[in-house]
């Protein structure tokens, strides 16, 4: 159990460890196979992204990217029936950041799912960290129908009223999510975020918590600058077989019995070269997702964060209760300690009389009365928050571990692939020397 502190009522929890596209949607469908949340109502995909001109907050002309949701009704179209055409709406990448923003808020307990990176990360130097770049908005656009599937398929978050506006309300919607007053809890939560360094007996479970995803982003952001390193050496690879391709066909040209050779082996040379860039393309992919992870990081620290805030909150309502009954201690005794306030004054003016010390014990008793509901209220709490974060951390663990697998087990598939395809390019280039 953790630590009781100075009081029986201060909340404890006991000490537990924590212990490319397609995968990506088999992840989604292993989801939708379980019945989870809008998913079950409507099939929701992210259809493309296209430029968009319109005028920003201090009215001038902007580009942007409106990324296309389409959604429709989950039935079962009968065979040979016309299919529904799908309902569609177009957002920007800053509507996704306001409903993650609403949602965090509302929502304290729940590892909000993250958006992928607003600006390009961990990438190897060639590609372009452009946002309006064709491959770079594509990327995003996978990543925002993961965003977007997640919510949809999570258990609580399929169920918020403004989350079913954003995806079916082309209109109207941003003033509806305005209207909950969420910036208003939001600013006055940050005020108190300083909470977590005055905490006196943190739960070890959320310490436990906060340590393996403190460790978590370590390995994930060593293991993202080790690959964008490694992509930039086999950029280099594949284009010094560009320099055998361009050797092979120029040599060509003086030889007449090995000119054929060396000229089918420069092509096939200069055919392995230039696939690289598709090839480190097709790696971001792999790498994004586990960006996907680096990033959810940040979410489990913010509802750690938000425990300790409770925490905190509830160690202030006990602490104020103590102090209020030692006071009354005092005045029901009659000693007043003597270099307190209350002593001085006693000295100076006199002793208080005995209506006045009457009237002062029955304001305290209803102060510490009201100060002990306050610390029922904080109490319960910070128990309903720890069984709603807990059955969420849960949950989360359970997707990491599937998602991180199946990437990763992607990933080295690809490789093998590729490490194939250089084999096969010098074994054709064999074939070629063997007919010259």
């Amino acid at each position: 159990m953790a630590d009781s502190g100075s009081s029986e009522e201060v909340a404890v929890i006991g000490n537990t460890d924590i212990t490319s596209a397609e995968s990506e949607n088999n992840s989604i469908n292993t989801m939708m196979e379980r019945g989870m949340g809008l998913l079950r109502k409507m099939d929701i995909s992210l259809a493309e992204a296209e430029k968009r001109t319109g005028r920003n907050s201090v009215n001038m002309q902007e580009t942007y990217t409106a990324y296309l949701i389409e959604t429709r009704p989950a039935d079962t179209v009968p065979e040979g029936a016309m299919s529904v055409v799908p309902d569609s709406l177009g957002r920007r990448y800053s509507e996704f950041e306001l409903l993650r923003t609403y949602l965090l808020v509302t929502y304290p307990y729940i590892i909000i799912p993250p958006l992928p990176e607003k600006r390009a990360e961990f990438v190897w130097h060639k590609l372009s960290a452009d946002n309006l770049d064709p491959d770079f908005v594509e990327r995003r656009r996978v990543g925002l129908e993961n965003f977007v599937l997640r919510i949809a398929s999570h258990p609580v978050l399929s169920n918020d009223k403004i989350v079913f506006l954003f995806l079916t309300e082309e209109r109207g919607w941003r003033e509806a999510v305005l209207e909950t007053g969420f910036q208003d809890k939001a600013d006055s939560r940050l005020k108190s975020l300083s909470a977590m360094f005055r905490v006196k007996n943190p739960d070890r479970r959320f310490t436990t918590l906060k340590q393996y995803t403190d460790e978590l982003n370590t390995f994930i952001s060593h293991l993202l600058r080790v690959r964008a390193k490694a992509a930039d050496r086999l950029y280099g690879v594949y284009k010094v077989h560009g320099n055998y391709g361009r050797v092979f066909s120029e040599w060509s040209a003086i030889e007449k019995e090995m000119g054929d050779g060396l000229q089918s082996a420069g092509h096939h040379m200069d055919t392995y070269a230039a696939s690289i860039d598709d090839i480190l393309e097709e790696e971001e992919h792999y790498s994004d997702r586990l960006k996907d992870y680096l990033f959810y990081t940040d979410a489990v620290r913010s509802v750690i964060r938000k425990h300790e805030l409770l925490q905190y909150e509830l160690e202030l309502a006990i602490q104020d209760v103590a102090q209020k009954k030692h006071q009354r201690q005092e005045l029901a005794s009659g000693t007043v300690r003597i270099f307190s306030l209350k002593g001085m004054t006693s000295k100076i003016f006199g002793q208080e009389t005995e209506e006045q010390r009457e009237s002062r014990l029955a304001a305290l008793e209803q102060s510490i009365q009201d100060g002990e509901e306050l610390v029922k209220d904080k109490t319960a709490e910070c128990k309903e928050f720890l069984r709603a974060a807990w059955e969420d951390v849960g949950r989360f663990k359970e997707q990491k571990d599937r998602d991180l697998k199946e990437a990763l087990i992607s990933y080295a598939i690809m490789q093998i692939s590729m490490c194939k395809k250089g084999i096969q390019v010098w074994s054709n280039a064999k074939e070629c020397f063997n007919k010259m």
